[in-house]
């Protein structure tokens, strides 16, 4: 997707653009898709990346196409808005399936939108299949201080809780004084487009008044997935806050997982599924005391930390990717023999699957 006025150097993996706010760029897509002799068409979906109301325009491209639709859900929500409602009573008519990666997503296309259980898949968020390496190895490969480490990664923005992180800063290094906190990612560029750096000045400018600047390293730009990888590895605790109790899924806090990073979170959807077993802790949202001795907790043992460490990783291997297409397939070859008429097809020795419409990240 293009945003308007937006440049950007995609992969060579990317075989085709869509203008954002141009409907027949949508119509022209959906036409080199049927010409390209796809199975069916994979939409990743999330509000805020077609153009139109609510991103309305989408349909531009689904309804000029008689092939079959699945959608990944990357957002649900319990309560939405007149426009919001409208495209997803509109994707619940043309999708023959939907793929969400929580529990609570599964019950609110049920409850709030009539999808049918049986037109619904409950797939985690995927990962890469990376091997455990000390975070004391992989900060000195990166050349960082061999400093304990917090992280929080992902695209800047008010929502992310990074003041309540800010605000434990202090009892956290009364606790552990060697500490570092990195904040990672640049800012939101809806973000930027409405007050360009006003936010993550405002933020350093706390740090100042907290004393703690000292220990916070800011990292304000975009990172390829090796990159990221790379930090999340050197992390001793991964910390997400953020501050939306609805949020179906995070991509970041699914990498941390699979590393096997010690989570501290609030408890948003995600969080609460994956880590409410134990695997991490919740605190609560914007407790600032809670969050303190969460993540200071684990910074001031050692042992523990490790053994927690190892626990998530080998409970992460059931997220990697392999895993994860070895389940989504079957879902996908079960909505195509449904869609063939007449006597069944000689089995496919690859299925086909369209270039994704669109990406969340």
């Amino acid at each position: 997707m293009i945003d308007p006025g937006g440049r950007y150097a995609f992969p060579t993996s990317v075989c085709g653009t869509i203008e954002q706010e141009e409907p027949a760029a949508y119509r022209a897509a959906a036409l080199r898709i049927d010409r390209s002799g796809a199975d069916l068409i994979w939409v990743q979906h999330e509000f805020g990346i077609y153009g139109g109301l609510a991103g309305r325009h989408l349909f531009e491209l689904l309804d000029a196409t008689n092939l079959p639709v699945a959608v990944t859900l990357h957002t649900v929500l319990g309560h939405p808005d007149n426009d919001q409602r409208h495209v997803m009573e509109r994707l619940a008519q043309r999708a023959e399936l939907f793929i969400v990666m929580a529990e609570r997503a599964r019950t609110m296309l049920i409850d709030t939108y009539d999808v049918p259980d049986a037109r619904i898949a409950v797939i985690p968020h995927g990962s890469p299949d990376r091997p455990r390496i000390s975070p004391v190895a992989m900060r000195y490969l990166l050349g960082q201080e061999n400093r304990k480490t917090i992280l929080t990664f992902g695209l800047l923005s008010r929502d992310k809780g990074i003041e309540t992180m800010l605000e434990a800063m202090p009892a956290i290094l009364d606790r552990c004084p060697e500490t570092l906190y990195r904040i990672v990612g640049a800012t939101h560029p809806h973000l930027v487009e409405r007050e360009g750096e006003a936010y993550r000045k405002s933020l350093i400018a706390r740090a100042q008044q907290l004393g703690i600047a000292a220990n916070l390293r800011w990292e304000p730009r975009f990172l390829d997935e090796e990159a990221l990888l790379d930090r999340i590895a050197a992390a001793d605790v991964y910390v997400t806050p953020y501050g939306n109790p609805a949020q179906i899924t995070s991509g970041t806090l699914a990498y941390a997982f699979a590393l096997g990073k010690p989570i501290v979170s609030t408890p948003y959807v995600h969080a609460e599924e994956l880590l409410g077993n134990g695997l991490g802790r919740l605190v609560g949202f914007g407790d600032v005391p809670a969050t303190a001795e969460a993540v200071g907790s684990w910074l001031a043992d050692d042992a523990g930390r490790e053994a927690r460490a190892a626990r998530v990783w080998r409970a992460a291997r059931s997220t990697i990717w392999p895993t994860i297409t070895a389940r989504t397939m079957p879902r996908l070859e079960a909505l195509l023999s449904r869609q063939t008429e007449g006597p069944p097809a000689a089995p496919r020795p690859n299925l086909k699957v369209s270039r994704k419409v669109g990406l969340h990240s």
